[in-house]
This record gives C-alpha cells, sequence and structure tokens, in this order.
C-alpha cells in the first residue's frame, strides 16, 4: 500500500519531515561556517596595521585598516551580520525541532536578504579600495602601495575572501528557507 502511494506522488509525513529536518540541520550548519567566514573577516581586517621606517627611525609610515572609512564599514558590517547570524541560530535549532514552521522562515528569508545586502555592499566597496591597493589608478596618479604594505594587503585580501564565501553561503541560506517554504506549501 505504501508503494502505491509513493507511485501516485504522495509521500509519507515521516519521509517530508525527515526531509525538512535534514535541510534545517544543513541550515545550521550553513549558519555556524557563516559565522566563522564573516567573523573572522571582521577581526582580520580590524587588525590589519602595517608600519614601515623612512629613513630614520622616528619618521614612519604607518598603513592602518581606521584609516579608510570603506574599511571601517566592512568591518562593522561583518560584526552586524556576524551578531545577526549568532541571533539567527535559535531560530535554525527551532527548524530542527519543528520542522513545519512557516512564519519563522519567512522571516528568516527577510533578514538574510538584509544582511546579504548589507554584508555584500561591505565586501564590494572594500574590494574596490582593495583593488586599487594593489593596482593603483595611472590616470589619477594613484600608486599601488602593496609592493610596500605587503602584510597590509595580504590581510585586506584575505578577509575579503572570507566576507564574500559568507556573502555566498546566506545566498545559500536564503534558497534552503525558500525551498522549505516551497515544499511546506505543496504538502498543503
Amino acid at each position: 500500500m505504501k508503494a502505491g502511494a509513493l507511485e501516485l506522488g504522495h509521500a509519507s509525513k515521516t519521509t517530508k519531515s525527515g526531509v525538512n529536518r535534514g535541510m534545517s540541520i544543513l541550515d545550521l550548519f550553513i549558519r555556524i561556517i557563516a559565522i566563522i567566514a564573516t567573523l573572522g573577516s571582521a577581526i582580520a581586517m580590524g587588525t590589519t596595521n602595517e608600519t614601515l621606517p623612512f629613513f630614520t627611525q622616528f619618521v614612519r609610515f604607518k598603513a592602518k585598516y581606521s584609516d579608510l572609512p570603506t574599511f571601517t564599514f566592512f568591518v562593522v558590517a561583518n560584526a552586524i551580520v556576524s551578531a545577526y547570524l549568532v541571533l539567527s541560530l535559535g531560530l535554525s535549532i527551532y527548524h530542527i525541532m519543528r520542522s513545519r514552521a512557516q512564519a519563522t522562515r519567512i522571516a528568516l528569508i527577510f533578514f538574510d536578504a538584509a544582511m546579504l545586502g548589507l554584508l555584500t555592499g561591505g565586501a564590494s566597496a572594500s574590494a574596490a579600495i582593495v583593488y586599487l591597493a594593489h593596482k593603483g589608478n595611472r590616470k589619477t596618479n594613484w600608486f599601488p602601495i602593496c609592493q610596500q604594505y605587503d602584510s597590509f594587503c595580504h590581510r585586506t585580501s584575505g578577509s575579503l575572501v572570507g566576507s564574500f564565501a559568507g556573502s555566498v553561503l546566506i545566498i545559500l541560506l536564503i534558497f534552503l528557507s525558500a525551498i522549505a517554504l516551497s515544499r511546506q506549501s505543496l504538502n498543503h
């Protein structure tokens, strides 16, 4: 009898809730990885500084993330997204226990999309500055500084990679929530 129900397209409720529970566990796992990526990016950028001596010990050139407002925005955006992801872990755990919850999934889609915009905005703006640091712009006489500030450039580039990885993970979270919602609406 069960095989006949499956042939007609009707799966058992335990199979449906098992798949939804699996998706909720995957959601929790991706959120934890996204926390690591965004928090790591914020810490890497926030602790980036390099000092170069110039002629004497008393004259030095210093590069810090706080010298550029774009990098400050990047750190704040990644910190906000990290805090949001930590707070959203509670709802993710709730979805593991109650796989049929719809209102909280809709709220997560909305807030995940807002955090995606914030994170992508910060990472994109910082990527433009890092590109200028690496390549410069001859038309405006901005010379590349990464030959002198090698450590500074490597840390900022690495933090961008983590932030863009966090963006991709949040996109996956939005897709997972949307798929879970669509599966629930098809079943009712």
